[in-house]
């Protein structure tokens, strides 16, 4: 007889990153807000549950349960504008412990871009909570996150992976910053104000810039940051003119198209001027056609990172320690799912402990005082809950031992069989 538990040979993870796909064929695998939707929504219809979608400018990947790493490359090109045979050329999968591994990986920001990338883990725990909200995850998911979430932590507390500032959008500011020689004195446009915008504001203004100009679709949430950091806003009708006036563009949007073309740099024309523009959102919002162009240098994502600063360099070294709590944690989750095996025979041992109290407490109901019976009651579940906790604590320490100790214990205790175990 087999024991009903999950194995760690169930988890799949598979999709395409920075490490071999440029940013042209990572755009196609990206995933937008509805495409994410109708995945899952799939994956709901033909029985999958567990699945994570971490889709960012420089990965898109889908982690899984009880989902083949062939289903998922299959629903990954179906509901993306990337095409199988890229995917075969440039992708990845993983299977068991492999994706585990990855996971882990990514979300303390090894298999990031920029080492110890600090949003990276933001992005996987909003991938899980879509998910969640959906109804599409298990205790087993949960528990699995919770290892992803306490190996972050430990990167962090027990390691220097987290000095510095780790994010594409400091690496943004960083490569102006040495491109202009100084970006005090420079005219910055920033466009997009959504989560990399902000962080890149930030990092502008902390590394010294003192004419940023902020431009959103949305004015309101523009006017929001601009009044934290005091900070004019633009609308998109002044585009032409502030990419006219600006030595530096950042563009940072969410939007799925490009938002700067040809007949933005309108203003430019005729002039020797050059103008530094930063693309930093997958897919590009700035027409790649641009590169060409007199009056620009375009750099998009994959001319970013920050391995030359020496904050790169201590994060490093750190390298080493944050595999072992890797492996340490890997090693934690395992023991985790092989306990599991034991959980079907705990919870009927406890359904008939509490079934035989309960049996002796209704015989005995008649000869118990009212004044003391809430008295009676309470020490036999303590009873009762003393047991089963040394026999918890048993069965777990014995948890390699599956078959003989549960064989043991439901001959013991007369328990259903059927509880337990799948025939």
């Amino acid at each position: 007889m087999k024991a009903i538990t999950p194995m760690i040979n169930e988890f799949s993870a598979v999709g395409i990153n920075h490490w071999k796909a440029d940013v042209a064929i990572r755009e196609r695998f990206n995933l937008s807000g509805e495409q994410k939707k109708a995945f899952l929504e799939d994956a709901r219809i033909i029985g999958l549950r567990d699945v994570l979608i971490v889709s960012t400018c420089n990965r898109t990947e889908i982690f899984a349960r009880t989902a083949t790493p062939g289903i998922l490359v299959e629903m990954l090109v179906k509901y993306s504008n990337g095409k199988k045979e890229e995917f075969n050329q440039l992708g990845f999968m993983f299977s068991g412990e492999e994706a585990i591994r990855h996971l882990l990986r990514v979300a303390v920001g090894l298999d990031a871009q920029i080492l110890g990338d600090l949003q990276i883990i933001k992005q996987v725990k909003e991938a899980y909570e879509y998910t969640h909200t959906l109804g599409m995850v298990d205790s087993v998911m949960h528990r699995l996150m919770q290892f992803v979430l306490r190996t972050h932590k430990r990167s962090r507390t027990e390691t220097d992976l987290a000095s510095g500032a780790a994010t594409t959008a400091y690496a943004a500011v960083q490569f102006a910053r040495k491109r202009l020689k100084s970006i005090r004195k420079k005219n910055i446009l920033l466009v997009g104000t959504g989560k990399i915008g902000k962080i890149t504001c930030k990092n502008l203004i902390s590394m010294g810039a003192r004419n940023v100009t902020l431009l959103n679709r949305n004015r309101d949430r523009a006017e929001i940051l601009g009044d934290r950091f005091q900070l004019p806003v633009a609308g998109l009708e002044n585009l032409v003119d502030e990419i006219a006036n600006a030595d530096l563009v950042i563009v940072a949007t969410g939007a799925d198209r490009t938002v700067i073309r040809l007949e933005q740099l309108a203003g430019l024309a005729g002039s020797e001027k050059k103008v530094v523009m930063l693309d930093l959102s997958v897919p590009r919002n700035i027409d790649p056609a641009l590169d060409s162009h007199p009056n620009v240098e375009l750099v998009n994502m994959d001319r970013l990172n920050d391995t030359t600063d020496d904050a790169y360099k201590r994060r490093e070294k750190n390298i080493p320690k944050v595999e072992a709590i890797i492996d340490d944690e890997i090693r934690n989750f395992k023991i985790w799912l092989s306990e599991q095996k034991v959980v079907p025979t705990i919870r009927a041992l406890n359904d008939k402990l509490h079934d035989i109290r309960n049996r002796e407490m209704e015989k005995f109901r008649g000869k118990i005082p009212d004044a003391v019976r809430g008295d009676v009651d309470h020490l036999t579940r303590r009873i009762v809950n003393k047991i089963m906790a040394h026999s918890i604590d048993h069965l777990k320490e014995n948890h390699e031992d599956f078959e003989e100790i549960t064989r043991l214990v439901h001959s013991m205790f007369k328990l259903e069989r059927e509880t337990s175990v799948d025939k």
